[in-house]
């Protein structure tokens, strides 16, 4: 029986390591985005406690030197989120990056695979062909033998 060999097999084994390569930098920039995002929600949640203090402050009786380094806490967490937030659109843009090198190494990987079993598809009509072509010479041979034998 014959053997399909897809001539291009080591091209496809190297899409699916290339494909498999962008899966795991989409994974490594999406769980860097997700320790940002995190990152961005604790400095909001601290700004916001200080906000709670700062309100304490005012209320009670007057602490000048507490109530300024509250503000200023404030103002800091503010410019840490206004950094975070860049941060975060920055690792934004690379999984958007990410995502597309990932899209276009599973259009390559799956562009190949289409192509061996384009191929495979030819080979196996091919096979067909030599099979009926084999029974159609065993049929003529019978044939030809039985009439030889009648007469």
């Amino acid at each position: 029986m014959a053997r399909f060999i897809y001539r291009m097999e080591n091209i496809l084994n190297i899409k699916y390591k290339m494909e498999e390569q962008a899966k795991q930098e989409y994974m490594t920039v999406r769980m860097r985005l997700n320790e940002a995002e995190e990152e961005l929600h604790n400095l909001e949640n601290r700004k916001a406690g200080y906000f709670e203090l700062y309100r304490q402050l005012v209320s009670e009786k007057l602490k000048l030197l507490e109530i300024e380094q509250c503000k200023e806490a404030i103002i800091l967490m503010d410019d840490y989120i206004a950094a975070q937030k860049q941060v975060i659109r920055s690792i934004e843009t690379e999984l958007e990056a990410a995502v597309n090198k990932m899209n276009i190494a599973m259009q390559e990987r799956k562009i190949h695979e289409k192509l061996k079993e384009n191929q495979f598809e030819v080979f196996l009509q091919e096979l067909n062909q030599e099979e009926m072509k084999e029974i159609d010479q065993l049929v003529s041979y019978q044939y030809n033998d039985t009439s030889e034998k009648e007469e």
